[in-house]
């Protein structure tokens, strides 16, 4: 890759990059542009799958809302990222948990992983 790109995408690196899992329930505090204000929304859900490495590195969270299943993908290193909290880890033995998209209720949860 170019030298001129490689110390673009160094620059943008965020120093402090959580430590998370996918499997993981997570909470992504998100910065959200309103006209001129700017305010910080809360989506909690569970890591379904991390990609790309470097700057273009991405999760998605996957959570239930009244019934309806919402998924949104982030980008790790993006200054709209205020910070992500880890609530609890989760038990996976997969890179991706694709197949939570289609079970609902109890059958949708993952297992808590005990330290």
């Amino acid at each position: 890759m170019n030298e001129i790109i490689k110390n673009i995408e160094a620059a943008q690196l965020k120093a402090e990059v959580p430590q998370f899992c996918v499997g993981d329930t997570v909470k992504v505090y998100g910065k959200i542009k309103e006209g001129n204000r700017e305010r910080i929304q809360v989506f909690e859900g569970i890591v379904i799958k991390k990609q790309g490495g470097s700057v273009r590195a991405t999760f998605t969270v996957r959570k239930n809302s009244n019934g309806v299943g919402v998924e949104k993908t982030w980008p790790l290193h993006s200054p709209s990222v205020e910070k992500v909290e880890v609530i609890r880890h989760g038990k996976v033995r997969r890179a991706k948990l694709t197949y939570l998209r289609g079970r609902v209720g109890k059958r949708a949860k993952v297992k808590e992983l005990v330290k």
